[in-house]
């Protein structure tokens, strides 16, 4: 039987789900999530079966993920275990992914745009910009590889011709980023309708950040393993 604890971290998954379509920030079952069992950073982690509408999940369809890449054989892990599976590798200060499709990160990331500092809310992401990843097939290593690099330092990235990344300590402030980023892609957008935004310098947003307590977000702890760099640069 599975432990109540377990049962519970299983269907806050599911429930991440829920309201990442119920928000308007994803749709279908284009999206996943993932959460780490437990707080120690190489503990594996509980990510979203694949093809199986988020009303028809159920706790014991949650996949469970070692970081050596194994996984539970209930269900197929989302097509997109690669990245979650590095993120979670490289980046010991994440406990949770959310991945979406939203409306307006996805509309900035099919123009290869990265958000700049427009706004000062950008620093809840961790640096001067989200930036926008290089293109690769979606589930292959290839598209891991680019996600790492634009996420270097950062919580945040857009996914080129794809979509968006966000990562936390928690599924609850993964989830309040990824709503934040597409908040930001929305009025990013917005503006650029009407003209060229004023774009705040990287003093004034490192200063937020340090309010915000994001800045350094996504330092590689010593002697952790550090992400493959891909080819080229991500923007």
């Amino acid at each position: 039987m599975m432990p109540d604890k377990e049962r519970a971290l299983r269907q806050e998954v599911i429930d991440t789900c829920l309201k990442m379509n119920a928000l308007g920030i994803n749709q279908g079952t284009s999206g996943n999530a993932s959460v780490r069992v437990s707080d120690e950073p190489n503990a594996g982690f509980f990510i979203t079966p694949s093809a199986i509408p988020y009303e028809e999940i159920r706790p014991e369809d949650i996949v469970r993920m070692e970081l050596d890449g194994s996984h539970s054989d209930n269900r197929r892990p989302s097509s997109e275990w690669r990245f979650h599976l590095d993120i979670m590798r490289h980046r010991p200060d994440c406990g949770a992914i959310v991945h979406t499709h939203g409306m307006f990160a996805t509309t900035l990331a099919c123009l290869r745009m990265e958000i700049p500092a427009f706004h000062y809310m950008i620093a809840q992401a961790g640096g001067p910009t989200i930036r926008c990843s290089g293109y690769a097939t979606f589930g292959t290593q290839e598209l891991s590889d680019t996600a790492l690099e634009a996420l270097e330092g950062r919580r945040a990235c857009l996914l080129a011709n794809h979509g968006m990344i966000a990562i936390g300590p928690s599924l609850k402030k993964a989830l309040a980023l990824a709503l934040e980023v597409e908040t930001l892609a929305g009025m990013y957008w917005r503006a650029l309708q009407v003209g060229k935004p004023v774009i705040l310098p990287d003093d004034e947003i490192e200063r937020v950040g340090v309010k915000f307590g994001t800045m350094g977000y996504g330092a590689v702890e010593k002697g952790a393993a550090k992400p493959r760099k891909r080819k080229g640069k991500a923007a």
